[in-house]
């Protein structure tokens, strides 16, 4: 590894040091903007006020920032949210506040799509592979809980995940199309009792 160096802003002392947190959230930003090709040493470097020294202390290459942003993107995206979810003990009140939280996140999911149109790339495939069958599989839990079987309860979840999607799709390609202000309430209380309907 390469020594690590300290960012300095304009003359005002020294910076706290970058970690490869720091890269790794860069790298996703740059993601989000332009895909896997806006992955790139030097422009990162700038964008973080540093040099290529501080990359080279954290990461082998690119290859290694691009699995690592990817694992952030995991952590971040997936996991703190289904954390989060979890402090409501009553499980369709998790799924109401679930379905609440992501809706309202699609609009700033240039990430999400940017992953979803570099899904050929195996890096790509494979993180969108595990955060998919995470998602899916804690949405079907919840069915669970609520008395459906893990058949129908994989069935729903799936439909939800798959309504997420779209919606996120919509709120990025036709924004105008999704349903604002009182109508969005409805629209979201229609899709979730659509998902609890039984028979």
């Amino acid at each position: 590894m390469a020594q690590q160096r300290v960012k300095r802003s304009h003359g005002t002392g020294p910076r706290q040091r970058l970690t490869a947190r720091d890269w790794a959230d860069a790298a996703l930003a740059a993601m989000g903007e332009g895909g896997l090709a806006a992955v790139a040493v030097e422009p990162l470097a700038a964008r973080l006020g540093t040099t290529k020294g501080s990359f080279y202390w954290h990461f082998a290459n690119r290859d290694a920032l691009i699995e690592a942003a990817l694992r952030r993107w995991e952590e971040v995206a997936t996991e703190a949210v289904i954390s989060e979810t979890e402090a409501e003990p009553d499980p369709e009140r998790r799924l109401r506040a679930l379905l609440l939280r992501v809706t309202d996140a699609s609009a700033a999911a240039s990430l999400e799509m940017s992953l979803l149109a570099t899904a050929t790339d195996p890096r790509v495939a494979a993180a969108l592979a595990r955060v998919t069958d995470r998602r899916i599989g804690y949405v079907a839990a919840l069915f669970a809980e609520l008395g459906f079987t893990e058949t129908e309860a994989r069935r729903r979840a799936l439909l939800a995940y798959s309504a997420h999607l779209g919606h996120t799709q919509l709120g990025h390609a036709v924004p105008q199309a999704l349903p604002t202000g009182a109508a969005r309430s409805r629209y979201l209380d229609t899709v979730l009792d659509t998902l609890l309907r039984r028979g």
